[in-house]
């Protein structure tokens, strides 16, 4: 392979790593699209192509003949809003001509290893705090704050620990959410709760697809169909688990 060539496979695979670190972290489509284009004009390849989907990259670029195509799969997906703005930042820096190839792409391997996730308790208190103020904002009573509180922290709490054994993330949305109601109607069986809908409902918040559904909404209208219908149907998949499982609870009371 003639030193040319090497460089050319070299951009592809800095590119593609970008993509890939972008889409896990919960960017939207054309976002990552757009990204790994501009960051193979700033290394002097006008033509490049690149097809993202939420489940697989497909990139090409026309620098010489033939031209050369490389596809990646996305196999795990979570939100790391963080990642997606630290790829960006490297992204200026290149079109910027501060960074070479090789430095690059040394850059963005430290960050695809990298964890930068807040903690699980920090999550947890955050689900907690934030299941009881949707309770509130829900026009729900005060009475009911910390039955929330307490509901939403251990729903969360189940659902991560959950997903780290069963690796499918509808039955650990389902079964969390199962488990979101019997604790919301325990609170309200024994008196230290007064109205289970309103726990039910700021309890399963931190659950709900909120970020699925809004980059959905966007790639459907910048035009990317296919991702965006697939991210629909993801969130409606999420959606439909926590209804399910909460319905379950109800039925038997």
């Amino acid at each position: 392979m003639n030193p040319e060539t090497s460089e050319t496979y070299e951009i592809m695979e800095v590119c593609l790593l970008a993509g890939k670190i972008m889409l896990q972290s919960g960017a939207e489509t054309y976002r990552v699209e757009d990204t790994m284009m501009r960051m193979a004009a700033a290394f002097g390849i006008e033509q490049s192509h690149s097809y993202v989907t939420p489940t697989g990259i497909i990139f090409s670029i026309e620098a010489e003949e033939p031209t050369k195509t490389k596809l990646i799969r996305i196999l795990d997906r979570t939100t790391d809003l963080k990642k997606v703005t630290m790829v960006n930042s490297i992204s200026r820096r290149i079109s910027g001509g501060q960074l070479k190839v090789g430095e690059a792409k040394r850059l963005l391997k430290e960050l695809e290893s990298e964890k930068l996730t807040y903690r699980v308790w920090l999550q947890v208190l955050a689900a907690s705090i934030s299941s009881a103020c949707f309770l509130i904002m829900f026009k729900g009573g005060w009475i009911d704050f910390v039955p929330a509180f307490i509901t939403g922290g251990l729903g969360y709490t189940f659902f991560v620990y959950l997903h780290k054994v069963v690796p499918i993330k509808f039955f650990a949305e389902f079964l969390s959410a199962t488990m979101i109601g019997l604790l919301s109607f325990l609170f309200v069986w024994s008196g230290i709760g007064m109205e289970i809908d309103k726990i039910i409902i700021g309890s399963v918040m931190p659950l709900v697809p909120g970020l699925l559904i809004t980059n959905a909404v966007r790639d459907l209208m910048a035009g990317h169909l296919v991702s965006g219908l697939s991210k629909g149907a993801e969130a409606f998949l999420t959606a439909f688990a926590i209804g399910a499982g909460i319905a379950v609870v109800l039925s038997f009371l």
